[in-house]
């Protein structure tokens, strides 16, 4: 635990909190060198929108591949069946079924992180909401996790493939990589989330869409990022 101690000191040595935001390049230098856990650390962006989600017009989510992926192992559920059940199989799914997986995910046998369903599974599916919702596990169309497409979604999850939505607050989290990343392949990675997010701006939002953002590690300090160094080259 003292060890612990002392990398986590050393991590946060010299931050101070009323910093002015930097480039992006910068920041992400800072997280990679302040980045001392044993473990490879994750790297996480966290972006202030100007939004209020309880209004309909104003709710955002969606989905975004990462050109480098996220360095982690997803391990990926399928509910189809027939053809389909055999094509996500083949796509590297980890679990597939229909009627039998809803069972034991009703059970609470839940050994999958991220969902995919067939549209005609979804009947079946929907009895799995108070299980997958508050997980955000829940199979959605808007974020093409309900097709019939399901290589493409299996492919996609396990290469790299981020879901994001809105929180109550008006904040968007997500991973964008590892500490153990290039710096290259960071900058990358948050710049094709970040444009994503601007993409998928709802309709009701007004004036400045981005209002502040952060970058940090697993156990590291965040780090404030200049909104507009997110974008262009």
């Amino acid at each position: 635990m003292a060890k612990t101690g002392k990398r986590l000191k050393k991590a946060y040595q010299g931050i101070d909190p009323a910093a002015t935001p930097v480039k992006l390049d910068e920041a992400v230098k800072q997280i990679k060198s302040r980045a001392s856990a044993k473990f490879d650390e994750t790297v996480e962006i966290a972006m202030n929108l100007n939004l209020d989600p309880r209004k309909p017009d104003q709710n955002l989510r969606g989905t975004v591949m990462l050109p480098h992926g996220t360095g982690k192992s997803v391990r990926v559920g399928v509910f189809a069946r027939g053809d389909r059940a055999k094509e996500a199989e083949a796509a590297g799914a980890d679990v597939v079924g229909a009627e039998d997986l809803v069972e034991k995910v009703q059970g609470g046998n839940i050994d999958f992180d991220r969902c995919v369903a067939t549209p005609d599974l979804m009947p079946l599916v929907g009895r799995l909401g108070k299980v997958l919702g508050p997980r955000g596990m829940m199979p959605n169309p808007k974020v093409g996790t309900v097709t019939m497409d399901v290589t493409s979604a299996v492919k996609g999850a396990k290469g790299g493939s981020v879901e994001f939505r809105v929180e109550k607050a008006g904040i968007v989290q997500a991973g964008v990589g590892k500490a153990s990343f290039p710096a290259d392949h960071l900058v990358q990675n948050i710049k094709a989330f970040a444009d994503a997010v601007q993409k998928a701006r709802p309709a009701g939002a007004k004036g400045t869409f981005i209002s502040r953002v952060a970058i940090s590690s697993t156990m590291g300090p965040g780090v404030k990022v200049e909104p507009a160094s997110l974008f262009g080259q």
